[in-house]
């Protein structure tokens, strides 16, 4: 039953009349060169040329997706191919657009560097056609769970509202349309925050800061410097919903122009939201409080997914949602596949999907989130972190099972500790090995802690082999 609660005085919402022009990016007669021919890529290729500008897009990939796209943008008058990029004609553009994916050490990116060649992410290049406010989410680990759910919040209140970024619509698509929503949810990773200038929001999010990526940065300050970028732009008319139980997140938003907002599962604040002592998530703003309804009536699992509830839904009341509306959508969310995700219960054993966990920080919040025993799935491409954050959490786990090029390092790093299986080959290999190991009662949770690069093409394709696996178990003589 949602607990019952009390709306005082509207907060004062955003005015919806026309958004100042911003300073375009692109004019005719511009070169510009797109790298990457994923769905951004094509999207900011299309944009360019609406802009009048000379365009050439191109990507190292030959694969089917890459020259699938390259024909499609052929056949609009755009020149793009697959399986190479021409550099000379790349450093030598006014403009290049670049793919998130492509490392700073990558040979195309080194060339731009030395000829000063300037550079922008897909989301800088959109920001400055949008006429939408744009609500801006980033952090290390629930950003594209709380953006969907910002999302469902936003259009639950009758918003006119769409996400883009790093899930959703190209923001480049949507800068191309001709009647925009009047919000965009925006997912930044520190990829695209690296490559941006003007880009700001109305609302920004800050979720939290761990440890990532550390095969790309060359330590943690480098990777949480890219994430400050959030708040290079900001200005008095700017919001922030920051994590106060994160520590880092408040002093990398320490000095940030603006008014700022705290959540926290912690207990009160003064101004934001909040997990209250009775596990009623709570509204507490100038002029309006609100109960919203309790945890456990949630569909998502876990705590950390309260401090994503909180934050989507204050950043929803500070875009003129109403309390009723906030939750009633936090009720119904169902949650993202591939995190969280219950697969399927095989003689008394859940078996879930967190494939989206490629650092261990989310592994941790996946792991927390069980009170039962758990078989632990590790593995992928290591990307620089060690793995021993996780053994207080593992004692009395059922054991875990390493798979991938890391299962060595997982090994190494918790065997002394908590019982480590290697197991060679392929992901169905180890969701046989875990099913050796349950029992009745326990969870098998898939939540690797590293990248998908050294198998699968990306999370998602390694979460679908891993249902796949799964539901293999289910079939008859399939499971242990």
């Amino acid at each position: 039953m949602r607990v019952p609660g009390a709306t005082l005085i509207p907060l004062e919402t955003f005015d919806s009349g026309a958004r100042k022009p911003k300073e375009p990016l692109v004019r005719p007669g511009d070169v510009v060169a797109v790298l990457g021919l994923g769905t951004s890529g094509v999207a900011a290729a299309r944009l360019a040329k609406a802009h009048g500008a000379d365009v050439y897009a191109s990507d190292v990939s030959a694969a089917d997706l890459q020259k699938a796209a390259a024909a499609e943008l052929g056949a609009e008058g755009i020149e793009a191919e697959a399986g190479r990029h021409d550099l000379g004609r790349i450093c030598a553009s006014d403009l290049v657009v670049v793919s998130p994916g492509i490392p700073p050490s990558a040979e195309v990116r080194r060339e731009l560097r030395e000829a000063g060649t300037p550079c922008v992410a897909e989301v800088e290049l959109a920001y400055r056609d949008l006429t939408s406010r744009v609500i801006g989410i980033t952090g290390t680990n629930g950003k594209s769970t709380t953006t969907a759910l910002c999302e469902q919040i936003l259009q639950t209140g009758g918003l006119n509202a769409l996400a883009g970024g790093n899930i959703g619509t190209p923001l480049c698509e949507i800068a191309l349309r001709e009647e925009q929503p009047d919000w965009v949810v925006v997912e930044l990773s520190s990829f695209q925050l690296a490559d941006t200038d003007a880009f700001t929001s109305d609302i920004g999010l800050l979720l939290n800061l761990a440890p990532d990526h550390l095969d790309r940065y060359r330590d943690v300050s480098s990777y949480y410097a890219d994430k400050k970028r959030l708040f290079r732009n900001a200005g008095a008319e700017s919001r922030w919903v920051l994590n106060a139980d994160d520590a880092d997140v408040i002093e990398l938003a320490r000095g940030a122009e603006g008014t700022s907002y705290l959540t926290s599962t912690s207990g009160p604040v003064e101004r934001g939201a909040y997990l209250d002592e009775d596990g009623v998530l709570r509204l507490a703003l100038p002029g309006r409080g609100e109960a919203w309804l309790a945890a456990e009536e949630l569909s998502i699992l876990g705590g950390h997914n309260v401090a994503n509830a909180l934050a989507a839904g204050l950043m929803a009341a500070l875009a003129g949602c109403d309390g009723a509306s906030i939750g009633r959508a936090l009720a119904e969310f169902r949650g993202l596949p591939h995190r969280l995700e219950p697969v399927a219960t095989i003689g008394d054993v859940l078996w879930v999907n967190d494939s989206k966990a490629t650092n261990v920080a989310a592994t941790l919040v996946a792991v927390q989130a069980f009170e039962r025993p758990i078989v632990l799935i590790l593995g992928g491409r290591h990307k620089g972190e060690p793995f021993v954050p996780l053994i207080p959490w593992l004692e009395h786990s059922a054991g875990v099972v390493a798979f991938g090029e890391a299962a060595p390092q997982v090994v190494a790093d918790l065997n002394d500790s908590v019982p480590a299986v290697h197991v060679e080959g392929s992901l169905e290999s180890a969701v046989r090995a875990a099913s050796v190991l349950a029992r009745p009662g326990d969870v098998v949770l898939f939540s690797p802690a590293c990248s998908s690069f050294d198998m699968f093409r990306n999370y998602k394709e390694r979460g679908r082999a891993y249902r796949k696996a799964v539901e293999a178990l289910e079939r008859p003589g399939g499971a242990k």
